[in-house]
């Protein structure tokens, strides 16, 4: 029983993984929008799809319960502040993606493991073992040295790995339910992307008269929110360890798209930023790996 549900677990997580590393595709897709209108419908769509969902799943009522528990216990800068940092994710990888930096994009998500370590020692005092410490200090050089060697810093990659970096750290602080999550996160700052369309008067997307942009868009929703779905059902199934290897699908599938679909350049700058950070994220999985099986002996 246990192995199938570890079985579900991998072949959910990885499933999972395989959308987002593909999800470049779609936004080319949709590249004759800014990526500010994108994004604006992407938080509208995500929001309505997420309330049939839960409409459903029979959740509507648990989803109060929780917002009206964020509430005594202050958890709405919390949860205002994650749909920020998911929106300001959003963002900038849709228009790394629609402006030729897809290179970036998937070195942002393979830098993320290792920022989300540096945001554990800053803010929850946890300690590294010394092949983490090494892991980190080579990430760290590879960014630095590339900077001062090529004079290119890495901003779109750095902006990825930070801000969903500290999204996942903010959604700690609310501890919700994965569809619920998403739902509350959406609505909070689906007034604002509404407010956007109506100002700018980019309410009617350019070529939705056919009606084909507008089913994009909405679908921009739907395939936001599965993958995000398909990822809990696996996580809970699966050690951290494991989810944290298999997280590595989705940025490869974006390098290899950028690589060998868009033809994008592989610089020698990026080159020695891309084998630093592959470095440094053998040593952080073996030292994981290594952790794991450590604490089973015990």
């Amino acid at each position: 029983m246990q192995y199938s549900e570890t079985k579900k677990g991998v072949l959910y997580t990885a499933v999972s993984f395989i959308l987002w590393g593909l999800f470049p595709l779609y936004w080319k897709l949709l590249e004759q929008l800014p990526a500010l209108d994108i994004l604006a419908h992407r938080i509208i769509w995500s929001f309505v799809f997420m309330c049939i969902v839960l409409f459903f799943l029979r959740q509507w009522k648990t989803g109060w319960q929780e917002l009206r528990s964020l509430k005594q216990k202050g958890g709405i800068l919390s949860l205002f502040l994650a749909s920020i940092l998911i929106s300001v994710n959003w963002f900038v990888y849709i228009w790394a993606v629609n402006h030729g930096f897809l290179l970036e994009a998937s070195l942002g998500y393979y830098i993320n493991p290792l920022v989300s370590v540096l945001l554990g020692i800053f803010f929850l005092k946890e300690k590294l073992n010394r092949l983490q410490v090494a892991a980190v200090s080579i990430a760290a050089a590879g960014v630095i040295i590339s900077a001062f060697q090529y004079g290119s810093i890495p901003y779109i990659a750095l902006l990825l790995a930070f801000s969903f970096g500290l999204y996942g750290f903010s959604k700690k602080r609310t501890s919700l339910p994965s569809a619920i999550g998403l739902t509350l996160e959406t609505f909070m700052i689906t007034p604002i992307a509404l407010g956007y369309l109506l100002l700018s008067g980019h309410v009617q997307p350019a070529g939705a008269e056919s009606g084909g942009t507008w089913m994009l868009l909405f679908f921009a929703g739907v395939f936001t929110a599965l993958p995000l779905l398909l990822f809990a059902e696996g996580a809970k199934r699966l050690p951290l360890y494991q989810v944290g290897i298999l997280q590595y699908i989705a940025p490869t599938i974006t390098l290899l798209i950028g690589l060998f679909v868009y033809h994008e350049p592989f610089s020698s700058s990026k080159a020695f930023t891309f084998s630093c950070i592959w470095a440094a994220l053998l040593l952080f999985t073996f030292s994981q790996v290594k952790w794991k099986r450590a604490s089973k002996s015990h």
